[in-house]
C-alpha cells in the first residue's frame, strides 16, 4: 500500500477542506501573503460572516494561520505544503 489509511484519510479530508470554490479562491488570495478578514471580504464581494465561516474550515484543517493585531484578524497560510499545491495547481489548470 503507497499510503497507510491515517495517510489517506487526512489526505482526503484536507482536500475535502479546499474543494469548496470560495475556499479555493482565498487560499489563491493568500499566496500573496497576509490578508484581514475586510481585505478577502472585499477581494470576493462576499459578507464577513460567509467568509468567516469558511476561514474557520481552513483554520480547523490547519491550513491557515490566524493573528489577531488591535481589532484586525490576519489570516495567513501556515503550512508550506499548502503554498506548493496551491502553486501546482494554478500551473495545471489556470495557465497563462
Amino acid at each position: 500500500m503507497l499510503f497507510s489509511e491515517e495517510q489517506v484519510v487526512f489526505t482526503s479530508e484536507l482536500l475535502k477542506s479546499i474543494a469548496h470554490p470560495i475556499r479555493l479562491k482565498v487560499l489563491c488570495f493568500l499566496m500573496d501573503g497576509e490578508k484581514t478578514v475586510g481585505e478577502i471580504e472585499k477581494e470576493f464581494g462576499s459578507t464577513i460572516s460567509n467568509i468567516s465561516q469558511h476561514l474557520t474550515i481552513l483554520r480547523k484543517m490547519h491550513i491557515i494561520h490566524r493573528r489577531k493585531e488591535a481589532n484586525f484578524m490576519f489570516y495567513s497560510i501556515k503550512d508550506d505544503r499548502i503554498l506548493k499545491l496551491i502553486s501546482t495547481l494554478k500551473n495545471l489548470y489556470c495557465g497563462q
